[in-house]
């Protein structure tokens, strides 16, 4: 497994992280503890250390959160752990009144998800959307603190817009607080819109990039064809209207690429992303052991200069 900078910081990650949304997701093998213990042992044992989940994620939410820490016990000294905040909780960390990037709720958040988590640190603290009603000045301002107390090692934000972190940026550094370190946004090889805005941002502020939905829900893993009914267990069972309008020319053109490399579907969307610029760990979920494994061979393709030239002829950049 390869490890990298998140940014410009000094938070070594691997190029894969796992994705923990689906810990105790219904009908899947990782929705028991000892589901998820295989899942997260088998990332850990392939080189994974990145762990990203939020206090939003499971049912009730929170569930995953509890479901790592647990599933981490023992090895928490090997992995990174990134979880969110800023996502209605419904009452989970007590009244919000909407504010959800204020001193005040973010206190509260952090404290119930290191509970969660079962940990006395969390290694990246991410704001999961914008809170219009907040300053970000006071979001920024708060992190920083926690970080100084020791309770966060960074701060990173998610779902931003390219001007947003700038603006986060330049108002930690005027303010002379900690800068985030890390912006997590949907991007793939389906869905390249982060390059307008969002990845020219980061490198100029030092940003790693945080790729997430790396699958394009599933339509990336090489289980869907044209025209034929999706396997009865997966992800897109059922969803026949997002089948219906996938882009199957671009799909059928990156199976026969990957078929020529003798890789997987999986390995081409996954390493290609390891390969843009700045992009830090790509965010892949799992609900098996096998998947988990699986992803984090992804970077032992490397693609050329003229694999990434062919790839963008077929999926151009900045393209949804």
């Amino acid at each position: 497994m390869e490890h990298r900078h998140l940014g410009e910081s000094g938070l070594v990650v691997s190029a894969i992280g796992l994705g923990c949304n689906n810990l105790g997701r219904p009908g899947t093998p990782a929705e028991s503890l000892a589901g998820s213990r295989a899942v997260v042992g088998a990332a850990l044992d392939a080189g994974i250390t990145f762990f990203d989940v939020a206090d939003v994620y499971g049912a009730p939410r929170g569930r995953s959160e509890e479901l790592l820490g647990q599933a981490l016990s023992g090895r928490r000294d090997h992995a990174v752990i990134a979880t969110k905040f800023g996502v209605d909780m419904q009452g989970g960390n007590g009244p919000d009144f909407g504010a959800r990037g204020s001193r005040r709720y973010v206190r509260r958040a952090v404290e119930s998800s290191l509970r969660r988590l079962g940990t006395d640190w969390i290694d990246l603290y991410q704001l999961h959307r914008a809170d219009p009603k907040t300053p970000i000045g006071e979001t920024l301002g708060v992190l920083s603190e926690l970080i100084t107390e020791g309770k966060i090692r960074y701060a990173g934000v998610c779902n931003l817009a390219g001007w947003q972190i700038a603006d986060a940026a330049w108002t930690a550094r005027t303010q002379h607080v900690a800068q985030p370190i890390a912006a997590q946004n949907h991007y793939s090889l389906l869905e390249r819109e982060a390059e307008r805005d969002v990845n020219p941002a980061a490198r100029r502020f030092g940003l790693g990039v945080l790729p997430y939905f790396p699958l394009a829900n599933g339509l990336l893993t090489g289980k869907y064809r044209r025209g034929e009914e999706p396997p009865p267990s997966s992800r897109l069972a059922g969803r026949r209207k997002l089948l219906a309008d996938a882009p199957w020319d671009r799909l059928d053109a990156l199976r026969a690429f990957a078929d020529q490399r003798g890789i997987s579907m999986t390995t081409l969307a996954l390493s290609w992303l390891t390969a843009q610029n700045p992009v830090s760990s790509v965010i892949a979920g799992a609900t098996t052991a096998e998947q988990a494994e699986e992803n984090a061979a992804a970077v032992k393709w490397r693609p050329s200069a003229d694999d990434l030239a062919y790839l963008d002829e077929i999926c151009p950049p900045g393209r949804r």
